[in-house]
């Protein structure tokens, strides 16, 4: 009899946070009316899990790599690197790829938004286009992405990836002088590269704020943000990893979905999945019942919470977790309740409201499934959870649980 189990896990991006004093001393998670989730906490068992190790940066690509087991503390290859795999830009060995944000810089050259304002699709689109139309070169190409997020990759032997950087959601109201690159050696090669991309930033700054597009926007897209660089990523895949079982990935971003083709799990475009508020929710939890037929593992990933943390507004973070838990945890719940399947639901890290930027505290992590005996948490939540019976999980420990290995 095959007795491979199965699982679904909820990854609420940047859903942790703290207390609240207009919510009464409770998180946004606390307040909000999240049934599936305290479903999943009561059925369950409750812990955390750390998913920014030391030394790494506090981003999602260093979170989630550490949620699906794959170690970043020994095998980051930067982010840059990994959503060119998403975006199917094959690097050469001299080939260094940076995330390269729109950005708005106030006249008094301050980082006001790390994202121009969430610019659409479209508009980001036409931009990077009109920067590829007129900075590309043998060694720069730009690429489009998703809204801000997009990509740079440098060509060429005297490009270097040790450069210091500033993540720009972590450096929102700082000035542009206190968020400079620098060498992170002492190399020709990291010196060279430095002064490339400032000389870059500069003239693409004059060209943007003379573009069409940035003329009557709120949060002008006018400069670029390179940031997170590295060579072409070499992950082990998750069969490998995981005794031959599959998984498979859904997400609107270019940096889970890179993880998933990194590591040969199937990836799972959704139409009208946008990263934000408006995402299809209904065609992820559509792609999910679909994927759970045919893989091991199926990882749910929504983003709109952390955007909306990062932006520093409640009432849209209070949404943005009302509707993860209502539009994909409880129709998924309910729709394999009858299955042998375990479930999980965490953040990937949190993003407290009031300081917009990622902190490296362990989040709350609530699994139930036919083989978890539920312990005493009722409901999930940051301060709850880490007094149930999982405890501290690390590394492998979460994915080995539900599938049972």
């Amino acid at each position: 009899m095959n007795m491979k189990k199965k699982a679904v896990i909820f990854l609420a991006d940047g859903m942790a946070d703290d207390p609240q004093e207009s919510l009464g001393g409770k998180t946004p998670l606390e307040y909000a009316h999240t049934p599936g989730m305290d479903e999943i906490a009561s059925r369950g068992v409750n812990g955390s899990f750390l998913t920014l190790p030391p030394n790494l940066p506090t981003s999602s690509d260093v979170a989630n790599m550490s949620v699906l087991g794959f170690q970043p503390e020994h095998n980051y290859p930067g982010r840059g690197p990994i959503e060119a795999v998403s975006q199917g830009i094959e690097l050469g060995p001299d080939d260094v790829a940076w995330r390269c944000n729109l950005v708005y810089v106030s006249d008094d050259d301050v980082l006001r938004d790390f994202s121009a304002g969430h610019i659409e699709n479209d508009d980001a689109a036409k931009l990077i286009a009109a920067l590829k139309e007129e900075f590309d070169s043998p060694q720069l190409t730009f690429h489009s992405g998703v809204s801000y997020r997009n990509l740079l990759v440098l060509h060429g032997k005297m490009f270097s990836d040790k450069v210091n950087y500033f993540k720009p959601d972590s450096s929102q109201d700082l000035p542009l002088a206190e968020l400079r690159l620098s060498p992170a050696d002492d190399s020709v090669e990291a010196r060279y590269t430095v002064e490339f991309l400032r000389d870059l930033e500069e003239r693409t700054a004059a060209f943007l704020a003379e573009h069409p597009l940035n003329k009557d926007r709120q949060a002008p897209a006018n400069r670029i943000w390179p940031w997170s660089p590295g060579h072409a990523p070499a992950l082990q895949s998750f069969s490998e990893r995981y005794q031959g079982r599959s998984g498979a990935v859904i997400s609107a971003v270019d940096v889970i979905k890179g993880l998933g083709k990194c590591s040969k799990m199937e990836v799972i475009d959704v139409p009208g999945a946008t990263g934000f508020l408006d995402t299809n929710y209904q065609g992820k939890v559509d792609a999910a019942l679909k994927a759970i037929e045919e893989h091991d593992l199926v990882y749910i990933h929504v983003e709109a919470i952390d955007e909306c943390s990062h932006l520093g507004d409640l009432d849209k973070k209070l949404q943005a977790i009302t509707d993860f838990d209502a539009k994909i945890v409880v129709p998924v719940l309910n729709a394999l309740r009858d299955k042998n399947v375990n479930f999980a639901v965490l953040p990937d890290h949190p993003v407290p409201i009031k300081l917009r930027q990622h902190t490296t505290t362990p989040v709350p992590l609530a699994i139930c499934g036919p083989d978890f005996e539920a312990d005493d948490v009722k409901s999930f939540s940051e301060q709850l959870a880490p007094g149930g019976k999982l405890g501290l999980l690390r590394k492998e420990e979460l994915i080995r649980k539900l599938l049972g290995l």
